[in-house]
């Protein structure tokens, strides 16, 4: 998508067709091109064209939650932060680790119970874990490192 912009003044001069053919393989492209446009209005309205590197500002865009907010601190300026998707948050309750009913409650619960120290590798590594090994149905227990330290919360079928 940089090739097309590189700047968010520069993103909104292009039309929303534009963003769509350039982020046509993900998922929901039409809507994302409108929020991708709408974060770069805040960022020049409100931002003066730069990413803030603050969570409670991150969370005043339209389109970016919690899980973005915390990616962006994290990927984007190296402020340790504790990002947590849905492989996260499944995979720290399979696991036994926490006991959480949303990502949110799993965020809070994470940063009291984890180190900081491993709040940016964190989501990295439970993401591979969970897209290769630890699938929300029929996890592949039998191939997991550490089937042995596992709660399997939650599992009624495994392969």
């Amino acid at each position: 998508m940089f090739h097309l912009a590189d700047t968010p003044q520069d993103m909104l001069k292009l039309i929303p067709r534009q963003i769509e053919r350039a982020i046509y393989p993900v998922g929901f492209y039409r809507t994302k091109a409108r929020t991708i446009l709408g974060i770069c209005r805040d960022l020049t309205e409100k931002f003066d064209g730069r990413v803030p590197a603050d969570l409670d500002a991150l969370l005043t865009m339209k389109g970016v939650g919690r899980k973005t907010a915390n990616l962006v601190l994290v990927e984007g300026f190296g402020i340790p932060a504790v990002c947590v998707d849905t492989h996260v948050h499944r995979i720290s309750n399979r696991l036994g680790y926490v006991r959480t009913k949303t990502p949110q409650e799993t965020e809070v619960a994470l940063r009291r119970r984890l180190s900081p120290r491993y709040w940016m590798d964190y989501n990295a590594l439970l993401v591979t874990w969970g897209q290769n090994i630890c699938k929300p149905v029929s996890p592949l227990c039998s191939r997991c490192a550490v089937r042995e330290f596992c709660g399997r919360v939650g599992v009624k079928v495994s392969r």
